[in-house]
């Protein structure tokens, strides 16, 4: 699927070949500062790299049309993102930027369930913790059902235990619809219990491959 054949960037990255499968589960660990974001930023093309060619199915990143690329790709940041509205809102915004049909509410209801947010659709998210704003954030990335979902540290203010429910429900969701997740994690728990393909990241550079427990 991705292929980065001598990747740079602004001396954070300097990956010499790595590829990432299709339909798999990828975790990409390592310690702060390692370049784990700005992989997957530019995977999404939010970043161009300096030098080097990345492609995705065969086709490279840099001429792909990025509104095409970004309904294929979904990122969801560490920081999460809320609009002013509702939550109803928030979940539909994603589907109405992107072009897509909006969804009924029981819909709706179906992806906060997956998430474990047990909050009505008229509550305000602005309202919300840091963590059930992230949670809010996933679900409506989940909405768009993307080709590829980019999740940077989605459970980085989750309990343990909302944490593994949460990934456990996500990875359910990317196999049986045959979707690809990359996930970056600060947990080696988290990359070994649900990564299929396990990347290690340091200094910018891929340091170990290997399989996961899956």
């Amino acid at each position: 699927m991705y292929v980065l054949k001598e990747v740079k960037y602004k001396g954070i990255l300097d990956i010499k070949y790595l590829e990432i499968p299709e339909n798999k589960v990828t975790c990409i660990i390592g310690e702060s500062g390692s370049g784990k974001t700005t992989l997957i930023r530019i995977l999404n093309n939010l970043i161009s790299a300096d030098s080097g060619e990345i492609t995705l199915n065969g086709r490279n990143l840099e001429e792909m049309d990025p509104i095409e690329l970004r309904r294929k790709v979904i990122m969801l940041s560490q920081t999460p993102v809320v609009f002013p509205g509702s939550t109803e809102e928030n979940l539909l915004i994603g589907l109405k930027f992107s072009g897509k049909p909006s969804v009924t509410e029981e819909h709706l209801q179906s992806a906060l369930q997956m998430v474990k947010l047990n909050k009505n659709l008229n509550d305000d998210p602005q309202k919300f913790s840091g963590g059930e704003k992230q949670r809010l954030a996933l679900a409506r990335a989940l909405l768009l059902e993307p080709e590829i979902l980019l999740l940077d540290e989605p459970s980085s203010s989750l309990d343990e235990e909302t944490e593994d429910f949460i990934i456990r429900r996500v990875v359910d969701y990317i196999k049986e619809k045959n979707k690809t997740l990359i996930m970056v994690t600060h947990s080696k728990k988290i990359a070994y219990g649900f990564g299929e393909r396990i990347i290690e990241i340091v200094k910018g550079k891929i340091a170990g491959q290997r399989k996961g427990g899956i």
